[in-house]
């Protein structure tokens, strides 16, 4: 409920492919799950996020810093 948990789900947000699909499946299981306390005012807010935003920036992100998804069928082709 802080700005700190905002802030920690963003990142996860954006470098954790799988917390994404899961965060916007069930917002508040998978911010629990990952043990963010957020609000439910954040999770309205985080969730009016556009996914195809957090994606094309994830993309964009140096690969060392982000955890790509383990589903192969999720793999990125070049």
């Amino acid at each position: 409920m802080t700005q700190q948990a905002v802030e920690r789900a963003l990142g996860k947000l954006l470098t954790d492919e799988n917390f994404r699909e899961r965060f916007f499946e069930n917002p508040e299981a998978a911010s629990w799950e990952a043990g963010i306390s957020l609000s439910p005012t954040e999770v309205d807010a985080l969730s009016r996020l556009s996914r195809r935003a957090l994606d094309v920036l994830s993309e964009d992100l140096d690969k060392r810093i982000s955890r790509p998804s383990l589903d192969p069928g999720k793999a990125k082709r070049p």
